[in-house]
């Protein structure tokens, strides 16, 4: 009997482990997560903390695991590469290409080698002269080099606000030191594909749509569309430079997505490449598409033959079965009281999959397992149609502490131009 480890538990990878076990694969599920939902559906399930790879490297030994899968998370990227190497597992990377998608700077100084656009940056450590910042010109993000996640992230608009916000940034980092590149104000946008055989190959391209929410803040994700409308001028240019890139890295088999800007005149800027898929927008590709990731994931190691084939067979840019986007609900770090709005909505006619991630009387966490306080997966048969649905949940949401205080940042939809 195939016998597979899973790394995660929360909700994302409940369907991954359903579809593994329909299969008949004997599978494990590990995390640090004691009551993460995936955990039930499993043969069997160990709490580790991911990070701990000489821990899971030997439970894979000891249950004689012969395949490992994650996605949806840098960190679960990472480890799995690790234990994979340590356990000798079959795994679409090693460790020495990890540097490439895990290091901020190295993945930034091989697109600026690789002639590939990307923002100005530099590496900055707690004493940092203005020298040292080489000529950037503000605004400016500050990054920690080593994580992901929107953690210490914020925008600054002069030396001295870097000085003042240089330890939150720093703080997420194992590294002590931080990464600072100029912001793009420009149209943002997700790319999956699959590395087949060395190429590319395109899965979904999505409209990453944020709405500013104050001075010296990042502005939040808040909705992803599929299919793009801007997928005609951007796909293409957009897969040749990811093909540069794991020409580059040396990957020839697996996923990988990337996050980039682009606008009319300037054309894309990389913002960061992954060896893996989006958490919680992968669904969209089932919903808009008719792709299911959890089967192309399972194909790569059991059925090599149909990953293939869906691969080749599959086109971003045919006409979708139906629109289709998640709408993020991201919340201040406050308690929550009142939820009746956000399970009304549930219940919309237009929601394919709602997700409620917080109970009353528990607290907002930022950066916590629950990344967000409620998304909808929604669909509809045009974009002027999703478009219409999005906004008027934007306008209906809301979600109230015990002093009646809105919980939830507002969202909006921006513009694009004609």
């Amino acid at each position: 009997m195939k016998r597979l480890l899973i790394l995660g538990s929360l909700g994302e990878f409940t369907k991954l482990v359903q579809k593994a076990k329909s299969r008949g694969i004997y599978t494990i599920v590990c995390d640090g997560y004691p009551h993460g939902p995936a955990r039930k559906y499993a043969d069997a399930s160990y709490t580790i903390p991911v990070t701990d790879t000489d821990a899971v490297a030997a439970l894979c030994r000891r249950e004689n695991i012969e395949g490992i899968l994650t996605s949806f998370s840098d960190l679960l990227f990472e480890c799995m590469v690790k234990i994979a190497d340590k356990a000798q597992i079959p795994c679409y990377l090693k460790t020495d290409q990890l540097p490439f998608y895990r290091d901020k700077s190295r993945m930034k100084a091989l697109l600026t080698k690789l002639g590939i656009p990307t923002p100005a940056f530099c590496r900055l450590k707690s004493d940092f002269s203005d020298g040292d910042l080489g000529g950037l010109s503000f605004p400016l993000v500050t990054k920690p080099l080593d994580k992901y996640g929107s953690r210490g992230l914020c925008v600054v608009d002069s030396v001295r606000e870097l000085r003042e916000r240089f330890s939150l940034a720093a703080g997420y980092s194992d590294s002590g030191e931080i990464l600072v590149e100029e912001y793009n104000a420009g149209l943002e946008f997700n790319l999956m594909t699959w590395v087949l055989d060395g190429i590319v190959r395109p899965i979904s391209l999505a409209d990453r749509e944020k709405t500013p929410v104050g001075p010296g803040e990042i502005p939040i994700s808040t909705r992803n569309v599929y299919p793009s409308r801007l997928l005609s001028p951007v796909l293409a240019p957009a897969v040749e430079i990811m093909q540069h890139f794991v020409k580059a890295t040396g990957q020839t088999d697996g996923p990988l997505s990337m996050q980039f800007f682009w606008s009319p005149d300037s054309g894309i800027q990389v913002g960061e490449i992954a060896g893996r898929f989006f958490g919680y927008e992968h669904d969209l590709t089932d919903i808009a598409l008719g792709l299911n990731m959890e089967d192309l994931l399972l194909d790569s190691l059991y059925d090599r033959e149909s990953l293939r084939r869906t691969l080749l067979n599959h086109d971003p840019g045919r006409h979708p079965k139906r629109y289709g986007a998640v709408l993020y609900f991201q919340g201040r770090e406050l308690p929550v009281a009142d939820l009746s709005v956000a399970r009304s909505l549930a219940k919309h006619p237009g929601v394919v999959l709602p997700w409620i991630f917080y109970h009353e009387g528990e607290r907002v966490v930022e950066h916590g397992p629950n990344p967000y306080v409620a998304l909808y997966y929604v669909a509809a048969e045009s974009r002027e149609k999703l478009d219409a649905l999005t906004d008027e949940f934007f306008r209906a949401m809301s979600v109230k502490d015990p002093t009646g205080a809105e919980v939830l940042y507002r969202n909006a939809i921006p513009r694009y131009p004609v």
